[in-house]
């Protein structure tokens, strides 16, 4: 179970990555709320993963 939880870790930890990129060329206001609000979600995931994940998925 370690090593998928680590996966679903890395794979969190990429997609913020990649949507801090997106958000440092956005060009408009909603663009910039989308993307902040996506890593927001990815980074509740994340910490769900890194805590625990209280006998469920995070999906």
């Amino acid at each position: 179970m370690t090593d998928v939880r680590d996966l679903l870790i890395r794979g969190s930890e990429k997609v913020i990555a990649h949507y801090r990129q997106l958000l440092a060329g956005v060009k408009t206001e909603e663009e910039r709320e989308l993307y902040l609000t996506r890593i927001d979600r990815e980074q509740r995931l994340l910490d769900q993963l890194q805590n625990g994940l209280s006998g469920r998925f995070a999906a």
